[in-house]
C-alpha cells in the first residue's frame, strides 16, 4: 500500500494493518522523507508507542480523532 506523494506531504495509510506493521512502514517512510516534507499517517488506533518513538528523535507531531474512528497524524521530521 503505497503513499501518496506531492511536493510536501507523504500521506500512508495503515489502517487494518496488525503491529508492529503500521509503525514500521512509518519509521521507514521518515527515514526516506525529503527536506521540507512531512507524513501525514492515517490509522484506526492511537499509536502511543509511536508518539514516544517521535519525541525522542525530536519529531512534532499533531493528531486528530476524526469523526470516522480514524487517527490522522501529521509528522514533522525533525530539521
Amino acid at each position: 500500500m503505497p503513499g501518496q506523494h506531492d511536493a510536501t506531504e507523504i500521506v500512508l495509510d495503515v489502517c487494518g494493518l496488525m503491529p508492529p506493521e503500521p509503525m514500521e512502514r512509518v519509521l521507514e517512510a521518515l527515514a526516506d522523507i525529503g527536506p521540507g516534507q512531512r507524513l501525514r499517517m492515517l490509522i484506526d488506533r492511537e499509536p502511543r508507542p509511536l508518539y514516544r518513538i517521535l519525541e525522542r528523535n525530536g519529531d512534532r507531531y499533531e493528531a486528530i480523532l476524526r469523526d470516522d474512528g480514524i487517527y490522522d497524524i501529521l509528522i514533522t521530521p525533525a530539521p
